[in-house]
Formats: C-alpha cells, structure tokens, sequence
C-alpha cells in the first residue's frame, strides 16, 4: 500500500472512534462550507433542484440546497467510520430493514438478483448489509488513483463484494453469475457513455439512462430489487431499504424499460430526497445543452 494510502487508513482507524453523530456534523459544515464558497458540486446541486423542483420558491429552493449540502457532507465523513471501523462495526449502524422479505424471496426463487442501488444514502453500508445476505458481485469502474483500490480491498474485508470490471469481460461475468442464481449490484442511475444509453425521464426531465440492467433482466429473468441505507437523524445509524422495481423493466422495449428504471430510483429518492448525490451531473449528455455552465458568481 502507498505511503500516503497507508497514512490515510490509520487516520481513518484513529478518527472512526469518534461518535457517528460528530462525524456526521463535521460533514455537515464542510458540505454548508462548500456551498458557501460556491463551489462546482454545490452549483450543479442547485441546477439540480431547480430542475425537479420548479416550483420552489426562492426561500424554498435556498432551505432544500442548504439541507443536500449538508447530507452530502455528511456521505463523505460519515465513510470515516464505515470504513475505518470495519465492516462489523459498521453493520451495528443498522437499525432497521425494511422489505427484507423481497430480498429472501429472491434469493430463495434462485433465478438470480439484481440490486439497484442508486447513489443514495450510505452505500458502503449497503454494501456490507447485502454481502452479509448474500455473496454479491458489483460492476465498477476503476478509481482515478490506482492505489485506493488496495485501500477498498482492505477495509471492505471479508465482507467486500467481488469487483467486476465495467467492460465487454465484466458484463459477460454479470452475465454468467446471474445464470448460474447469483446476485450482482449496480448503481442504476450511473450516466453510460457515449452512444450506450437511452434517454428516460428523471424527475420529469429527459437524462441519459443506462441499457445494461434492462438488458440484463430481459435475457436472464433475474429479479430486480431497488435497495438503499438511509441516514437516520442525529447520527442514530441506519434504515436499509428495499424495494421491487417498477413494472417493465425488463420489457423488450428500451424506452418503456429505461422509463422504468428511472421511475424506480425515483421512487428510492422520495424517501431520502435530500439524501441523493445531487451533484451528480445527471442531466448532461454529449451533444445537448447543459445545465451546469452557469460560471461561478463574482
């Protein structure tokens, strides 16, 4: 492990034994930080919510981007303590589940299991939930740094799930594993690249939408289950989620396929709205205006 790596993982073991609610609330002020300083995350956070929520007054729209902010400070130092504790630690942070049930339907149905896990909530938390249920493959793209992916292997221990590449090799393992009943996670609202996705509603704005979950329970008759870990107040823990997908899903046409996809992470939103990664840049798409150019205020 490299040097500034391995420096990193001890902080994180030293810091991971301060209370969750601390580290929540220390993200909390960098995420209203960052929003102060007007930086590229929180003005793509607010073209974000002027999209799905156009009805907002300005007061609204202020108090709801201040709330995002804070959650999206909280996801990133609340990994301190999923990560740095371990997976043991971490999954005593679950305080409830919610449609459990559906998961051990599927699992038992042995047709093989699809989970959708939006970027939403704690995900890390999700990871270990699930692989304690069930031995999972995920599909990833690799870091921009090289050596966070032995710092990932080394804190998700024996509760990691298997690592699949997303290229042409991965995708035919997703493929294999979902034949043989296996289970495989993908973040369903990842933007596919160029000339890979379809167009779908979001929140009532058309956005690039991912082909290969569809097309990989068409052609295996895998059970899709969306599920997400929401962040409880005050740094209590944890509520997984779990949800069935929307019908047509896997339907043989795209569009109404990608619509559904779209409508069922949707669905994981409302829940945890302020919870989601708005700024993410979900509505850019080569070849179609964005709406993240605005320059940042003088």
């Amino acid at each position: 492990m490299r040097a500034d790596i391995f420096l990193f993982y001890w902080s994180m073991r030293l810091l991971s034994w301060l209370p969750l609610r601390v580290l929540q609330a220390m993200g909390a002020g960098m995420g209203m930080l960052l929003l102060w300083r007007q930086s590229a995350s929180a003005r793509h956070m607010a073209a974000n919510l002027h999209i799905v929520r156009p009805d907002d007054s300005a007061a609204e729209h202020q108090h709801l981007l201040q709330a995002v902010a804070r959650e999206s400070g909280k996801s990133a130092w609340e990994i301190i303590k999923i990560w740095g504790g371990g997976a043991e630690r971490a999954l005593h942070l679950v305080r409830e589940v919610r449609g459990e049930a559906l998961l051990d339907a599927a699992l038992a149905k042995g047709s093989g299991v699809i989970i959708a896990a939006p970027h939403l909530g704690c995900w890390e938390v999700l990871n270990y939930w699930l692989c304690r249920k069930t031995p999972m493959a995920i599909l990833y793209r690799p870091p921009r740094i090289a050596a966070l992916e032995a710092l990932l292997r080394k804190v998700r221990g024996a509760l990691a799930p298997a690592q699949v590449r997303a290229d042409g090799a991965g995708v035919r393992q997703l493929y294999k594993r979902l034949g043989q009943g296996g289970t495989v996670g993908i973040l369903p609202d990842q933007k596919p690249r160029e000339g890979e996705g379809r167009f779908a509603p979001f929140f009532g704005r058309e956005a690039l939408t991912m082909v290969l979950l569809p097309r990989l329970a068409a052609r295996t008759g895998a059970t899709v289950l969306y599920a997400f870990a929401e962040r409880l107040p005050r740094g209590a823990g944890y509520r997984v989620h779990v949800l069935p997908a929307p019908d047509g899903i896997a339907d043989a046409d795209l569009d109404l396929a990608c619509t559904a996809l779209n409508r069922g992470v949707q669905d994981c939103v409302e829940i945890a709205f302020t919870q989601y990664q708005w700024q993410y840049k979900r509505y850019s798409a080569p070849g179609r205006p964005s709406p993240y150019d605005t320059p940042k205020p003088e």
